[in-house]
């Protein structure tokens, strides 16, 4: 746990006057909005075109799973073992159609009157209440989601009428192509997503706010640092160059995130894990040669890669207020040497990291209020990321009209 001396007097024993508040005298300081990055700033219940994971898989069976994704509420079902994702108002009425159920094989019943809609067109099929030759049957559709099932996870695609893009193209790379044991966890959190991109991907938050944290414990933290910001593909890193584990503050004392129960820190800065290690680095990870230990990509995926594991988290928007935490945790092992991994993420992981430290994280989500703003040195990461939103966004919605798609006004909010 980080350690500090009392406060120490003014070299030259006199009291400080505080300064005015530049907002008392007429102007306010920093950021008043994020007019900077109009599709982020517009982008509160989250950016269409991409995949999002919404559930576990064995949550979802033969009966509706109620979803809302990007301010839309729609559920997932199976049919014969396949998922099917369609907008949860029945068009008569106006009724939830994950209240109704499957009268037909591959088809959802309203629960109301029984509108009868293919799972697969969404085309209305039959009117139940209305007999076998209703003349509705054939004039009404309902919107469907093209879903897929992936790491044991139900991802659902939010679009503008484009054909998705392959899931697997947004997953990261290594999970694609390696066998890997995962911890998980879905967990339902107040505040807007891009709060939660933002914290995770946050350079200064992990070495104060999370130094209590009992997974921090053992671990020897950085009082600050200095980073650089490297593009690479579709993800940037943030790349730890230097390492203060120990500071002076002039007129105040010392701070340190070193202590004699805690591991020696190490040598050099490193960019495997954000902290010290002495174990060897698994070759699936050596292999990947990040440049930087934290990386972030759209939709809002961040990775953070230790020596024996990384740790993945899908901040997916539910609306303006809300989104899911997925949290997942990769092992790349298989067949036995996976056992281990179960035992300590059952036994400590799961309640250390997934559960009180991402608590902290959860907390610090919902209280945020930003913009206004006024950000430091480390936040460079926050505008970075804001920037690779805004890029990435432009890009897509210039693909779309190139296909006579013009995107809706919920493309980008």
């Amino acid at each position: 746990m980080t350690e500090t001396v009392s406060p120490t007097t003014p070299p030259d024993g006199k009291a400080r006057r505080p300064r005015t508040p530049r907002h008392r005298e007429g102007k306010l300081p920093g950021r008043q909005d994020w007019s900077t990055w109009p599709h982020y700033q517009a982008a509160a219940a989250g950016f269409r075109g991409y995949w999002y994971p919404v559930c576990f898989a064995d949550q979802v069976g033969e009966r509706p799973h109620r979803v809302k994704l990007l301010g839309e509420d729609l559920f997932v079902i199976r049919d014969k073992g396949k998922l099917y994702g369609m907008k949860n108002r029945c068009p008569h009425r106006g009724v939830p159609l994950s209240n109704g159920n499957k009268q037909f094989p591959g088809a959802i019943s309203c629960v109301y009157h029984g509108w009868t809609f293919d799972l697969e067109t969404g085309d209305l099929v039959a009117a139940i209440t209305d007999g076998p030759q209703s003349p509705i049957c054939g004039k009404v559709t309902q919107p469907t989601y093209d879903v897929e099932e992936r790491l044991g996870m139900v991802w659902v695609y939010v679009g503008d009428g484009e054909k998705p893009h392959p899931i697997d193209e947004q997953l990261p790379e290594e999970l694609v192509s390696n066998p890997a044991v995962l911890g998980q966890r879905i967990q339902a959190r107040e505040g807007n997503w891009r709060f939660a991109v933002e914290n995770g991907y946050d350079e200064g938050h992990a070495k104060y706010l999370h130094r209590t944290a009992l997974w921090r414990m053992f671990k020897p933290m950085p009082v600050w640092n200095t980073t650089r910001i490297v593009k690479r593909d579709r993800w940037i890193y943030r790349v730890q160059q230097e390492q203060h584990w120990t500071a002076d503050f002039p007129g105040l004392g010392r701070w340190t995130g070193l202590a004699w129960y805690k591991a020696k820190p190490p040598k050099q800065a490193t960019n495997i894990g954000n902290t010290s290690s002495h174990r060897e680095v698994n070759p699936v990870i050596a292999a990947q040669e990040f440049p930087g230990f934290a990386s972030v990509s759209m939709p809002g995926v961040l990775r953070i890669a230790y020596p024996t594991f990384i740790h993945y988290e899908f901040y997916v928007p539910v609306d303006a207020d809300n989104h899911l935490y997925v949290g997942v945790m990769a092992d790349f092992q298989k067949g036995l040497k996976t056992l281990p991994f179960y035992a300590k993420y059952l036994g400590a992981v799961r309640w250390l990291f997934h559960g009180q430290f991402s608590g902290q994280d959860k907390w610090m989500v919902e209280i945020t209020d930003a913009p206004p703003e006024k950000l430091y040195r480390p936040d460079d990461s926050l505008l970075q990321w804001r920037k690779l939103a805004e890029d990435v966004t432009e890009d897509r919605l210039a693909a779309l009209r190139e296909q006579g798609l013009e995107p809706t006004e919920e493309a980008s909010n």
